[in-house]
C-alpha cells in the first residue's frame, strides 16, 4: 500500500496552481483585453510548468526556495492581469496559493486510493479533471456569494499579512510529515500523510473563507455608514433650502410691494433707476420653474446659486407630479447626489459654453425616468458599474452614486450609467408608485 502513497506529481501542482490563480483573475476586473488575458495565461501555465517540472530532482533545502519562486509567478501572473493594488492581488495570491494545495492534495489522495483497485491511466485523468473542475467550480462560486455587493474590495497591509500568515502556516504545517518525521504531529505511514495533508488544507482554506466574509463584512458596514452619512446630508442640505427660500419669498413678495409703492410716488430718475434695479435684483430670486413637487423645485432652485456662480447652463424638463409616491428623503439622495456630481464635473470645464446640465423627469408605460445628463471632456471608464473617479483619492470618493442606487434599489428600479458623445449620463428606471 505505501507504494502507491507517491509525492504530488510537479506537473499536477503546477496545474493546480495555475488554475486557482486563473479562477481568482475571473473574480477580479481585469485590465487587459480577453485576447491578451488568454496569451498571458498560457504563457503562465507553461512558465508555471516548466519550473515545477525542471525543479523536481534539486536538493530538499531548495524546496522551500522553490515554493517562493512559484508564488512569485503566481503574483506576476495575478497582477499583470488584475486592475488591482497590490495588497489586494498579493492577498488572492496567497489565497490562491493555499487553493491549490488542497485541489492538488486531495487529487493526488484520491488517485492513489483508486490506483490500488485500477492502475489505468484513463481513470487518473478522471479523477484529476472531476477533482480539479469540483474544487475550482465551488471556490468561484463561493468567491462571487462573498463578494456580491461589494464595489470594490480593499486590503491593507495588515490584512494582507495575516492572509499570507495564516497561508505559510498551513502550508508548513500540512507539509510538516515530508519533511520532518519525528515531531508530535508528525505521521509515520503515508496514507496518514495524505489525509493529514488534505484535511490541513480543507482547515486552511476555511479560515481564509471566514477571513474574507469578516472583510467583506466589515467593508460593508463602512459602505452603509457612508450611504447614511450622504442620505442624511442631501436632506440636510434640502432643510436649509427650504427654510432659506421661506424666507426669500417672505421678503421678495414684501419688497414687491414696497416697490410698487414707491414708483407711485417718486419721479426722480435717480430714485428710479434705484428701483429698477432693486427690482432686476429681486427678480433674480424669483421661483425659475415649477415642475409639481416643491421637493424637486426646492432642491433645483438651491442648486441653482452655484449654477449661476459657476457660469452653468441647466435645462429642466420635469413633471415632478409623477414623483409624488416617493418619500421626500429619498428625492433629496437621489436629485441632490446626481446634481451635485453634474455640477462639480462641468465645473472643471473651462469654456463656460460647455458647462452644460440636462435634468429631465417623465414616465414611459409604467415606469419612471429620470435621467440627468453632464456634459464632459475627459474620458470615463465604467468599472463594476460605476464611473471611475479621476481624484486620487478614490477611497473616500463614490459614495454619493452608491446612494443613489441604494435608494433606488428600495424601489425596485435600476440605475444605469454611460457616456454617449461627450455627454455623461445618468439614467434611473423606478416602477411608477414603487413601493418600499
Amino acid at each position: 500500500m505505501e507504494n502507491y502513497y507517491q509525492d504530488i506529481p510537479r506537473l499536477y501542482t503546477a496545474i493546480a496552481e495555475w488554475l486557482a490563480c486563473f479562477i481568482y483573475c475571473l473574480v477580479l476586473k481585469r485590465k487587459v483585453s480577453r485576447n491578451k488575458f488568454i496569451l498571458i495565461s498560457v504563457t503562465a501555465l507553461i512558465v508555471q510548468s516548466l519550473f515545477l517540472v525542471f525543479t523536481k530532482d534539486l536538493p530538499l533545502f531548495m524546496w522551500v526556495p522553490c515554493m517562493l519562486m512559484a508564488v512569485f509567478f503566481m503574483f506576476v501572473f495575478m497582477y499583470s492581469v488584475c486592475e488591482d493594488t497590490v495588497n489586494v492581488v498579493g492577498y488572492y495570491c496567497a489565497r490562491a496559493f493555499l487553493l491549490a494545495e488542497l485541489a492538488a492534495s486531495l487529487e493526488w489522495q484520491l488517485a492513489c486510493f483508486f490506483a490500488r483497485l485500477n492502475d489505468s491511466q484513463i481513470l487518473q485523468i478522471i479523477i484529476l479533471v472531476a477533482v480539479y473542475a469540483f474544487v475550482f467550480i465551488w471556490a468561484l462560486h463561493m468567491e462571487k456569494s462573498i463578494t456580491r455587493g461589494i464595489f470594490q474590495l480593499e486590503i491593507n497591509t495588515h490584512e494582507l499579512f495575516a492572509a499570507v500568515i495564516i497561508a505559510a502556516a498551513i502550508f508548513a504545517f500540512s507539509n510538516l510529515s515530508f519533511i520532518f518525521s519525528n515531531t508530535p504531529f508528525s505521521a509515520g505511514v503515508a496514507a496518514d500523510v495524505f489525509y493529514i495533508r488534505t484535511l490541513v488544507d480543507v482547515a486552511g482554506i476555511m479560515i481564509l473563507y471566514v477571513y474574507q466574509s469578516r472583510i467583506c463584512e466589515l467593508l460593508a458596514e463602512k459602505e452603509l455608514s457612508n450611504i447614511h452619512s450622504m442620505l442624511k446630508a442631501q436632506y440636510d442640505k434640502y432643510r436649509n433650502y427650504q427654510t432659506t427660500f421661506d424666507m426669500i419669498n417672505v421678503k421678495y413678495h414684501d419688497l414687491k410691494h414696497q416697490i410698487a409703492g414707491l414708483r407711485a410716488e417718486m419721479s426722480d430718475e435717480q430714485r428710479q433707476k434705484w428701483i429698477d434695479d432693486m427690482e432686476q435684483e429681486l427678480e433674480s430670486y424669483s421661483p425659475e420653474l415649477e415642475t409639481g413637487n416643491s421637493v424637486l423645485d426646492t432642491l433645483i432652485a438651491g442648486k441653482m446659486m452655484n449654477c449661476r456662480a459657476n457660469n452653468i447652463k441647466v435645462t429642466c424638463v420635469a413633471d415632478g407630479n409623477i414623483l409624488d409616491f416617493m418619500h421626500v428623503a429619498d428625492i433629496c439622495t437621489i436629485f441632490g447626489n446626481a446634481l451635485d456630481n453634474a455640477i462639480e464635473s462641468v465645473s472643471l470645464i473651462e469654456d463656460p459654453e460647455k458647462r452644460l446640465i440636462h435634468l429631465s423627469v417623465s414616465t414611459k408605460k409604467n415606469f419612471v425616468i429620470i435621467q440627468i445628463n453632464n456634459y464632459c471632456e475627459n474620458q470615463i471608464k465604467i468599472k463594476n458599474g460605476y464611473p471611475v473617479t479621476t481624484k486620487a483619492d478614490k477611497t473616500s470618493h463614490g459614495f454619493g452614486l452608491k446612494s443613489i442606487r441604494y435608494t433606488v434599489d428600495k424601489y425596485h428600479g435600476t440605475v444605469t450609467f454611460d457616456v454617449n458623445k461627450n455627454w455623461f449620463e445618468l439614467k434611473i428606471l423606478i416602477p411608477r408608485g414603487g413601493t418600499l
